[in-house]
């Protein structure tokens, strides 16, 4: 697929892009989530969670490294590798369990899980551009 880019104005539009994303990502698969502390990366996860039904808070798992959400029986979890210092602590939390058929894994700082992350299905880039942000979608998996 071709590479898209959006325009974000504001918070709304961040969780809108999110909310059309849901519906892409019904089956499972692997995103990672790029961009500077600030890009909107955890906004962008909101929006997609809440598109899937979750109606709770989303934090960034910054200290807990991951945060899993069942809806229904779709199992989504929320990375964060902000505080990894070696990709290799991934393996210690058991993440390969995490990588199932059908599970949907959206991880921040995936560049610090590598050779231990998945390959990723969408890498999402978010760029702070002016009072909004500018996201790139790369689909390079099926």
């Amino acid at each position: 697929m071709p590479i898209e880019h959006q325009t974000l104005a504001d918070e709304a539009a961040t969780l809108a892009l999110g909310a059309s994303l849901a519906a892409r990502l019904t089956g499972g698969g692997c995103v990672y989530l790029e961009g500077d502390l600030g890009a909107g990366k955890t906004t962008l996860v909101r929006g997609i969670l809440r598109a899937m039904g979750h109606e709770g808070a989303v934090k960034s798992p910054t200290y807990t490294i991951v945060e899993p959400y069942e809806l229904g029986d779709v199992h989504i979890y929320h990375f964060d590798l902000y505080r990894l210092a070696d990709p290799e602590e991934l393996e210690l939390i058991g993440v390969r369990d995490y990588f199932g058929s059908g599970d949907l894994c959206l991880l921040e700082w995936p560049e610090r899980g590598a050779g231990v992350a998945p390959p990723p299905d969408l890498i999402i880039t978010l760029a702070v551009d002016g009072h909004g942000r500018k996201a790139t979608l790369d689909w390079v998996g099926d």
